[in-house]
């Protein structure tokens, strides 16, 4: 789901003139973690589920919002849990 772009006016074809044209980016969305880092774990499937796409894919962290050690510990617990056949 990339981040939808408002520009200010419409951009001609074939035109280099730079001036008045601004690309203006919508902000990310910040994340709601409520939850803790020790729930993190492979056992927490019903949590788990959340970050995973219905063809099984993790959604990277674009998507999630989650800070980079978050991310980590939860990609780990995700392929902790499809090793004991927990989750897809």
């Amino acid at each position: 789901m990339p981040r939808k772009t408002n520009l200010d006016r419409p951009a001609g074809r074939g035109k280099r003139d730079r001036t008045g044209t601004r690309e203006v980016r919508m902000p990310r969305p910040k994340p709601k973690i409520d939850f803790t880092v020790d729930a993190l774990e492979y056992r927490n499937v019903n949590l788990l589920r959340q970050f995973v796409t219905d063809a099984g894919r993790i959604l990277p962290r674009k998507y999630t919002g989650m800070p980079a050690h978050y991310q980590r510990q939860l990609t780990n617990s995700i392929k902790r849990a499809r090793q004991m056949l927990l989750m897809k």
